[in-house]
């Protein structure tokens, strides 16, 4: 029996497109300002910090510098949580300015509304930070809908793509991981998903045609059945 739904965001919940030519621009376009203008607030310097390590750069290094690696992995679409967490950061500015509002597919927010209704938890698992996750899900284009989720995950857990990570996502659940599903559109998530022994659905989105896999596969949330 089914009592949690973990769901990826990306091609899943919400549109590729909106990630990659929405998201991903501004944060390039504002993450220099961003972190120039910033850099001493203790969150933005933590973070910096962090690039550093990850990079292997100096303390002494000048913030143009360690601005164009992170330009290099925006460019390389590189899953580093320090990264995520200072495009997450610039992504804030830019939903409470009105410059965007997150994209949710509609038959994902029925969906979602009714499993919450039904009583079933729902919980995000994410490359993206945390933080990214609750501002697409609050500052949606159907409104706020943070409410109809108990919890969120991104790669600090992990890597999307190994089977821990989900062991220790269905720990922190406090479930069984056979009474998990987990919903992405990449094959390779679901496969480590389902050796840590959560149930799985492939999302085919766009008119994507069926893939030699045994994952269950779904055009989209409307053809999701909770029977394991």
């Amino acid at each position: 029996m089914i009592r949690a739904i973990l769901t990826d965001i990306e091609g899943t919940t919400s549109s590729i497109r909106f990630v990659h030519e929405v998201l991903f621009p501004y944060a390039r376009a504002h993450l220099s300002e961003f972190v120039m203008t910033h850099a001493s607030e203790p969150a933005v310097a933590e973070q910096i910090a962090a690039v550093q390590r990850e990079a292997g750069l100096s303390d002494e290094v000048p913030l143009s510098a360690l601005i164009d690696v992170l330009h290099e992995w925006i460019d390389a679409d590189r899953k580093v949580t320090s990264l995520k967490a200072l495009q997450g950061m610039v992504w804030e500015a830019g939903y409470r300015a009105g410059a965007f509002r997150g994209h949710v597919y509609a038959d994902a927010v029925a969906a979602l509304r009714a499993w919450h209704a039904a009583g079933i938890a729902l919980y995000i698992y994410s490359s993206g930070s945390v933080h990214a996750q609750k501002l697409m899900f609050g500052h949606s284009e159907c409104g706020d809908l943070t409410p109809l989720f108990s919890g969120y995950f991104d790669t600090t857990s992990g890597h999307k793509r190994e089977a821990a990570a989900y062991c220790r996502i269905a720990a922190a659940i406090g479930l069984p991981a056979g009474q998990i599903l987990f919903l992405s559109d990449v094959v390779e998530e679901l496969d480590a998903a389902r050796a840590a022994g959560m149930a799985t659905r492939l999302l085919r989105r766009d008119d994507e045609p069926l893939q030699d896999v045994s994952h269950r596969q779904v055009a989209d949330f409307t053809q999701i059945e909770l029977d394991a």
